[in-house]
């Protein structure tokens, strides 16, 4: 199946040549910051984002909201690998060329791209990544979905994809993000909570020791005793709320 968009007066690529315009006017150096964030940047951010969410829901919440939390952050990996699988039979049906191919006068950052361009891995893995996490926590998902609408907006800037491509790509990693979180996190949750409940593993999902304390008819019980943060013993201090979603 040919290309989507090969007409000049095609909004989609009215769009891409507007954009990919601002590389023509902008320095040197600010084309070679947006290549290096649209490659590879924004996925590290991703990635320390995540880390930094993990961090503070295993600190600030209590174990159930740390194992629910701590599920939902394995998901988001999970789903853009999902998002990156079903993304290989989409672009080998509709055989989209990559726009520098088929518009002359793109100013195209990333040399090398030869395969398809409809949808982009790299708006679809950003927008999963995000999604899940947003499942995971909302404050730290809604920084990571404007990390990936960026990303969105490196690629078409790097001349490598069409709008269009960001936009199917943004909604494939939505659609698996959300569409499978449910069965995910199902299947995630007693595992994460199983690990929670573990010695030195259990840390990954809560942070703190686990002690034997009687409950209120005498029998004894689990509970954890979760490592004081930075604000402890400030009544009503703001890095006391949990962050879990």
């Amino acid at each position: 199946m040919a290309g989507l968009a090969l007409d000049g007066s095609n909004p989609d690529v009215s769009l891409l040549y507007d954009i990919n315009g601002l590389a023509k006017a902008a320095p040197t150096w600010f084309d070679r910051v947006m290549e290096f964030v649209g490659e590879f940047g924004i996925m590290f951010a991703m990635v320390l984002l995540v880390l930094w969410c993990w961090w503070s829901v295993r600190r600030r919440g209590t174990t159930e909201d740390s194992v629910t939390a701590v599920a939902g952050l394995v998901w988001a990996p999970l789903a853009a690998g999902i998002a990156l699988l079903i993304n290989i039979p989409i672009r080998g049906f509709v055989e989209r060329p990559r726009p520098f191919f088929d518009h002359k006068g793109l100013e195209v950052l990333v040399k090398g791209k030869t395969d398809f361009s409809f949808v982009s891995d790299h708006a679809t893995m950003a927008m999963a990544i995000a999604v899940g996490l947003f499942v995971a926590n909302r404050k730290f998902g809604l920084a990571a979905i404007g990390l990936a609408l960026l990303e969105g907006l490196c690629r078409v800037y790097m001349g490598v994809h069409y709008p269009t491509d960001v936009i199917g790509g943004f909604a494939l990693g939505t659609a698996v993000a959300l569409l499978l979180a449910p069965l995910a996190m199902m299947l995630l949750t007693p595992l994460v909570g199983a690990v929670a409940r573990t010695g030195a593993v259990g840390r990954l999902v809560r942070s703190g020791g686990v002690v034997t304390v009687p409950d209120a008819d005498g029998r004894s019980e689990s509970r954890v005793i979760p490592e004081p943060s930075p604000g402890a013993g400030r009544a009503g201090a703001p890095g006391d709320r949990d962050l879990a979603a």
